[in-house]
């Protein structure tokens, strides 16, 4: 008899004999359980014992509330530098230490140091720059085309632009990104078309996904871009297993996917850790730790007890924390993983701490659930000022080239509206036909399917609805 699972009975008796139950000290009543042939034992029920204080259920609380007053100041945000930067061919097990560091670069004069440091050239930092600009000027006309009712959803990236553009530039341009619904600046990073971006968010006559995705959902294989969900966490199995598949072949593409802070307490995100660790399967896994997850702070999924990029030491795959602001980090900590995926030594977790800046969607209001003044006071800075201010101590850059530029692709982001809505916009209506929703799922189209097409253009034409309508 295991005594530490059973509690000690008072008596024996024959087997199926009564017995009473009986009250003593702390034991109110008890239950009578068989635990052999001749023994039976009384165990507690569920009255409380008078000697123990009461169970407390804890659950997470953000700091601030709207009216309140946002202070940062007890984040530990250490100097620029200060986290060393390991072979990218070290075991996961000698740089546990890394998922409690934050990688950064560019220091609070905006000068690159420590070993991090990429030691971009200027003209790549100028690139870099001007994609972070055109994403928050496309961000900035399409949430008003929002407003106009020209589409139905939109959703801004504002103050996370490094994360994506950051590690598309250290990306190669046929690696395969599976990204989350807020990484819209890999494919401007990739100079892909923004009429082609917008013919989706309206989803127009020109809309290569023909309407079946929500707008922002974009997916091209041309891009190396695969189809944006709304479903939590799918990419990250799905990077995974395209990652396996490209070591398999032996092919030289490596596999990159986001998902936000809350999206970890998915399944998804952990079968996909498994299986990376397992085959050492050539991805990098990013967490985009924005700090919320639409009203849910990141305490609700784990951030209060410990860093998100410690998910990664539980399943033995090298881990970092880079802040999100820094373009600069955020470069080299993707080149940093992209090598070690390279040379398979396996998958690497990125968390990039980072702020969103916006509500979540156009469907979205912050002022709900948060303090007003936390976007303004996030000690981890705009990401595009950073840049801009790092070309400008090189003497690469100036506030008047800034200016100038923004204005450039303001208009270059507008005239590409007016070319997109030539197409159509959603607010005028359906744009494609009935029967593209049974097209491009099944390469040879399933009976069960033909049969609800064929029954959905009888039921149409019996209406009189002539197609296009």
């Amino acid at each position: 008899m295991n005594e530490g699972l059973v509690q000690p009975f008072r008596h024996a008796a024959p087997h199926n004999s009564p017995m009473q139950a009986q009250s003593s000290g702390d034991w109110n009543s008890v239950a009578v359980r068989s635990i052999g042939p001749n023994v039976e034992s009384k165990l507690p029920t569920d009255s409380p014992r008078p000697n123990l204080a009461p169970l407390n259920l804890h659950v997470p609380e953000p700091k601030y509330r709207p009216g309140d007053e946002a202070d940062f100041s007890d984040i530990g945000v250490l100097p620029a530098g200060a986290t060393p930067r390991p072979d990218s061919a070290a075991q996961a097990s000698n740089m546990r230490d890394m998922v409690y560091g934050l990688v950064r670069v560019l220091d609070d004069d905006a000068k690159a140091v420590g070993p991090w440091d990429p030691r971009l050239s200027p003209d790549t930092l100028r690139k870099m720059l001007r994609a972070m600009a055109l994403t928050r000027a496309f961000d900035g006309r399409m949430f008003r085309a929002q407003r106009q009712g020209k589409t139905s959803f939109y959703m801004k990236s504002t103050g996370e632009e490094a994360v994506s553009i950051g590690a598309a530039f250290a990306l190669q341009r046929d690696d395969m990104c599976f990204p989350s619904y807020r990484q819209q600046g890999i494919l401007i990073s990739r100079d892909w078309s923004l009429v082609d971006m917008m013919n989706q968010i309206y989803s127009n006559k020109a809309d290569r996904l023909k309407g079946r995705q929500l707008p922002i959902m974009y997916s091209t294989r041309e891009g190396a871009f695969f189809s944006i969900s709304g479903n939590l966490a799918t990419q990250y199995p799905q990077a995974v297993g395209w990652a396996m598949a490209s070591a398999a072949k032996g092919d030289t593409r490596i596999a990159a996917t986001w998902c936000g802070e809350g999206s970890t307490a998915e399944g998804d995100f952990h079968s996909a850790c498994m299986f990376a660790t397992v085959y050492r399967a050539p991805v990098i896994m990013n967490i985009v730790n924005n700090q919320w997850a639409i009203s849910s702070f990141a305490g609700f999924a784990g951030g209060e007890a410990t860093t998100f990029a410690a998910r990664a030491a539980g399943y033995g795959i090298a881990g970092l924390r880079v802040d999100g602001n820094d373009p600069l980090a955020v470069y080299a900590a993707t080149a940093w993983a992209a090598e070690r995926a390279r040379t398979n030594h396996g998958p690497t977790l990125i968390e990039h701490f980072t702020y969103r800046a916006e509500g979540h969607s156009t469907s979205d209001d912050p002022s709900a659930y948060r303090s007003a003044d936390e976007a303004t006071k996030w000690p981890l800075g705009d990401p595009i000022a950073r840049l801009r201010d790092h070309l400008i101590g090189l003497g690469e850059w100036s506030l008047e080239q800034q200016d100038a530029q923004d204005q450039e692709l303001a208009e270059i982001v507008k005239a590409a509206q007016k070319e997109a809505e030539k197409n159509g916009i959603l607010g005028h209506g359906m744009h494609q036909s009935f029967d593209t929703m049974f097209d491009e799922v099944f390469e040879e189209l399933p009976w069960h399917l033909v049969e609800q097409r064929d029954q959905m253009r009888a039921e149409r034409a019996a209406s009189g609805i002539r197609e296009g309508a």
